[in-house]
């Protein structure tokens, strides 16, 4: 695997396993139905608590599901005192399932094959449906012009691996994919891939950095030009379509992104602009000046770079099943109006991006090679 594999797996989607239509950049909202289809679902949610896990259990709880939770009972257990725990552990105690059914499962906490296939193999004759959470870190094979549900997946030399890493993440997640198909078999199965995903609620700061940094106001330092692609998924459409994609039985494999060549970090720097109305003034430095620099940044990646194809995946599938990608604005918005909420020893240090100190010193930098030139 080469080192900016790496880089991108460490600094970019696998970030977020650690701690999850064309047009989405105009300001036109979506309207989500508010009718059940069909009768309401007994959904079993695997974790629950983290980021994207209550937002899904929101929505099916907001379209009238009964929803249940399996977790150890750690993370944010102050949430959903009303719903019912089985409490229990992936690697070692799956008891508290034992007993159970459900109409569906949703597993958006499975990142090791062996707690994947444990949980699967005792769930196949308790739910009638199951639905993993992957990523598009998956995709093993870059080197074509798109990436699309039958891009070949990475592969590992030992798949006895579980330590997540830059270099077993997407490997392992697709490890996870095969295993639930083994189990649950593929006319029961659903796996979404999810890009980048950000909104409300998330404590990777990847793409929470860009707007959160805007607030600060100043000179701010941005990657490349305005038309490099990026892609990313708001929370809330994920939970959206993913309760969807149980109450409709929508099954296969699903990559859940914005439409590629739709949003690019112009777009990004409009939409923080349009909600923080400050005095930030952006600065674009060269591709070759970070690259110099050692400077990874969140969410872009160089558009020259082998990893480049991940920011232009194909979604046509699942747009063709339903999601429905909300505008970016939007998601602007609502994220920093979450961020503000949050207490002052949060907000002071980027889990993601540049530290201030860091990026004074890439603006001085950068200023001083082009005053010489």
């Amino acid at each position: 695997m080469s080192s900016t594999r790496r880089r991108f797996l460490k600094t970019g989607l696998l970030a977020g396993s650690t701690l999850v239509a064309s047009g989405c950049n105009t300001e036109v909202s979506v309207t989500q139905e508010e009718a059940t289809i069909g009768q309401p679902l007994k959904i079993l949610v695997l974790g629950g608590t983290g980021f994207i896990g209550p937002h899904m259990v929101r929505e099916a709880l907001r379209r009238g599901h009964q929803v249940e939770l399996f977790n150890r009972g750690r993370t944010n257990n102050v949430l959903f005192p009303d719903l019912k725990l089985h409490k229990g552990d992936r690697d070692n105690d799956l008891r508290s399932l034992e007993d159970g059914s459900w109409d569906a499962v949703i597993d958006n906490s499975g990142y090791v094959p062996r707690h994947v296939e444990n949980s699967a193999r005792l769930l196949s004759s308790a739910v009638s449906h199951y639905l993993y959470i992957s990523t598009v870190s998956v995709y093993g094979d870059v080197s074509g012009p798109v990436v699309n549900e039958d891009t070949a997946v990475g592969t590992l030399d030992d798949e006895s691996v579980e330590e997540v890493t830059g270099e077993t993440y997407g490997p392992l997640k697709a490890l996870c994919e095969q295993r639930v198909f083994s189990e649950i078999g593929t006319e029961r199965t659903t796996i979404l891939r999810p890009t980048y995903i950000c909104g409300p609620g998330d404590r990777t700061d990847r793409y929470t950095y860009w707007p959160a940094r805007t607030l600060l106001g100043g000179e701010m330092l941005w990657p490349g030009t305005p038309d490099d692609d990026i892609q990313i998924i708001d929370v809330r459409d994920l939970a959206n379509f993913t309760v969807d994609c149980l109450e409709q039985q929508i099954k296969g494999i699903f990559n859940t992104v914005t439409p590629p060549l739709s949003f690019r970090m112009g777009d990004l720097l409009h939409d923080c602009q349009k909600v923080i109305a400050n005095d930030m003034s952006p600065t674009w430095v060269s591709t070759e000046f970070l690259t110099e620099q050692k400077v990874g940044l969140p969410i872009w990646e160089d558009p020259k770079g082998e990893m480049a194809i991940l920011n232009r995946v194909d979604g046509s599938r699942a747009l063709a099943a339903g999601l429905r990608n909300r505008p970016t604005l939007e998601t602007a918005r609502d994220t920093v109006a979450w961020w503000k909420t949050l207490p002052a020893e949060r907000t002071s240090i980027f889990n993601a991006g540049l530290t201030l100190a860091r990026e004074d010193e890439l603006l001085r930098i950068w200023h001083d090679l082009n005053a010489a030139a």
